[in-house]
């Protein structure tokens, strides 16, 4: 099954992640993306502010969502708790 649009969640400053959710039917999956990968998404490495990674990450989301569904058909859920984590190497060039 196709992953579908979740909800953002919230950004860590402590993990440096944005985290969100993608729709398994109708189970929650658990996804975060780190936000060094954003920034090598956007080509930007200007420091941002906790209020700035949420509309960073919708400008980037259908790219995101787009790879954490490819991701989960090809791994599956990582991690304890299981769900996905994206990182810059889950982006080709």
């Amino acid at each position: 099954m196709t992953l579908a649009r979740g909800r953002f969640l919230s950004f860590d400053y402590n993990r440096m992640v944005v985290m969100f959710t993608m729709l398994d039917g109708t189970a929650d999956v658990p996804c975060a993306i780190s936000t060094t990968a954003m920034d090598d998404l956007e080509k930007n490495r200007d420091s941002k502010n906790p209020e700035q990674r949420e509309a960073q990450f919708e400008r980037l989301r259908d790219r995101i969502e787009t790879i954490a569904a490819k991701k989960f058909m090809d791994v599956g859920r990582e991690g304890n708790p299981p769900g996905l984590i994206l990182r810059s190497i889950d982006f080709p060039a």
